[in-house]
C-alpha cells in the first residue's frame, strides 16, 4: 500500500468532485440550466432589491448618456443645475453680507465670507467635474458610433466579397458542369 501525500490526496479529492460535478451538469438540460439561473436571479432580487434598482438606473443612466439626446438631455439638465446652483450661491453670499453687514463682529464678517467663498468653490469645483464627465461621456459616444460605422463597414465588405466569392464559385460550378454535360454528350454520340 502506497501512502500519497496530502496534496496529492487533496487534487484526486478535488478530481473527483470536478467530475462528479461535470456529470451532474451533463445530465441536466439546458431548460433545467436555464430555470436555475433564472430561479437565483428572483432570490438575489428579492434578496437585494435596492441593489438591483440601482444597477438596473446606472446602466440605463450609461447608456442613455451614450446616446446623442441623452448627451443633451444631460447637458440641458447640467446646465439648469449649474445655474441653480450659482443663483443659490449668489442668494447665500448677499444674505451674509446683508447679516454681516447689520452688525457683528469683523471676525464673524470673515468667518462668513470665507465659508461662502470656500463654498462657492466646491460648487464651482463640482460643475466643472461634471461638465467634463459629460464631455467625456459625450466623446465616449462619438467614439462607439465611429467604431460601430466601422464595424458595419467592414462587414458590408466582407459581405459583398463573400457574395462575389459565391458568385465565382457558382459560376465554375456551372462552367464545370456544362463541360462534364458536353463531354457525356460527346462520348454517347461517338
Amino acid at each position: 500500500m502506497t501512502d500519497q501525500s496530502p496534496a496529492t490526496e487533496k487534487r484526486d479529492s478535488l478530481r473527483a468532485r470536478i467530475e462528479a460535478a461535470e456529470r451532474r451538469n451533463s445530465e441536466r438540460s439546458l431548460a433545467d440550466q436555464a430555470r436555475t439561473a433564472a430561479n437565483a436571479a428572483v432570490d438575489y432580487t428579492r434578496a437585494n432589491p435596492l441593489t438591483v434598482i440601482g444597477g438596473a438606473l446606472a446602466a440605463g443612466l450609461v447608456i442613455g448618456l451614450l446616446t446623442r439626446p441623452g448627451r443633451r438631455v444631460a447637458g440641458k439638465a447640467l446646465h439648469s443645475t449649474a445655474d441653480a446652483i450659482s443663483g443659490a450661491a449668489s442668494s447665500a453670499s448677499s444674505g451674509v453680507k446683508n447679516i454681516t453687514s447689520r452688525g457683528g463682529s469683523q471676525l464673524g464678517r470673515m468667518i462668513g465670507q470665507a465659508a461662502v467663498t470656500y463654498a462657492m468653490t466646491l460648487i464651482d469645483d463640482m460643475v466643472e467635474t461634471a461638465r467634463a464627465g459629460q464631455e467625456r461621456a459625450g466623446e465616449l459616444g462619438e467614439a462607439a458610433g465611429t467604431q460601430a460605422k466601422r464595424l458595419t463597414s467592414n462587414a458590408s465588405d466582407a459581405a459583398g466579397s463573400a457574395a462575389d466569392n459565391t458568385r465565382a464559385l457558382a459560376r465554375k460550378t456551372r462552367d464545370a458542369a456544362l463541360d462534364a454535360v458536353r463531354d457525356l454528350r460527346s462520348r454517347t454520340k461517338g
